[in-house]
């Protein structure tokens, strides 16, 4: 079994406008739409849970009807960071009652995912708790513990970028986030942070340039001409 969790609970605030990014039409369908396309149309995902807040849900019921999805399975409420709405996302997938394999985490705002980064999310992690898209650093970096002055160089061979979607041994993944408070999620970067932090096994392979996170207005534009292009 391969459940997806897609968080649609963020607020948008760089984008600049009232209305959260991913509901942002384009082409005449919103962001989210075009991202719940491709995991509904995956053949190894099960199931699709969405988190969202409760003023949007009604919403994105009609984005669920107008794709006719089989593989939604409900919602959950966003929480106060990501990582809380994780872990309610979590919550319902162990209250669906089914002891998941393999869960997947996605950003609702990288509309742009394939259909083989899914598919090496659930491949990869074989022989590991979990498995992470990531891209290489292209330029140098250097670290400075004051924001002023250069500390020291970083070897960028070393360094990598993370993307979403990230794939977890379920329990595990679970068991972790219910040993946490509230504080404790809120300081939380990245899905896999926590899990490496608690000795889970991450895998990294190659990720995707196309597979970017919409941010800013010049991403949001990017997205349009894409979509404007295929048509």
């Amino acid at each position: 079994m391969v459940t997806a969790i897609i968080l649609s609970g963020g607020i948008g605030t760089r984008m600049g406008t009232e209305c959260p990014k991913q509901y942002i039409e384009i082409e005449g369908k919103p962001i989210l739409w075009y991202c719940l396309l491709t995991f509904e149309q995956h053949p190894l995902i099960d199931r699709i849970f969405i988190v969202a807040t409760s003023v949007w849900q009604d919403y994105i019921g009609e984005i669920v009807r107008d794709l006719e999805m089989k593989k939604f399975s409900g919602f959950a409420d966003a929480g106060k960071s990501r990582q809380q709405s994780i872990y309610y996302g979590l919550l319902k997938v162990e209250e669906a009652g089914e002891d998941d394999d393999i869960i997947i985490i996605h950003d609702a705002v990288r509309p742009c995912v394939s259909s083989k980064l899914l598919s090496d999310c659930i491949y990869m992690i074989k022989d590991a708790d979990g498995a992470m898209p990531v891209l290489p650093v292209k330029d140098t970096v250097y670290r400075s513990l004051d924001g002023i002055y250069i500390t020291n160089l970083l070897n960028r061979d070393e360094i990598f970028a993370g993307q979403t979607p990230e794939s977890f041994r379920f329990r595990k993944y679970l068991a972790i986030h219910k040993s946490l408070s509230e504080e404790g999620l809120a300081s939380v970067h990245g899905s896999s942070e926590v899990a490496f932090k608690a000795g889970m096994k991450i895998q990294i392979f190659e990720g995707d340039e196309n597979n970017y996170k919409i941010t800013t207005p010049d991403d949001l534009e990017k997205f349009r001409q894409q979509i404007k292009c295929k048509k």
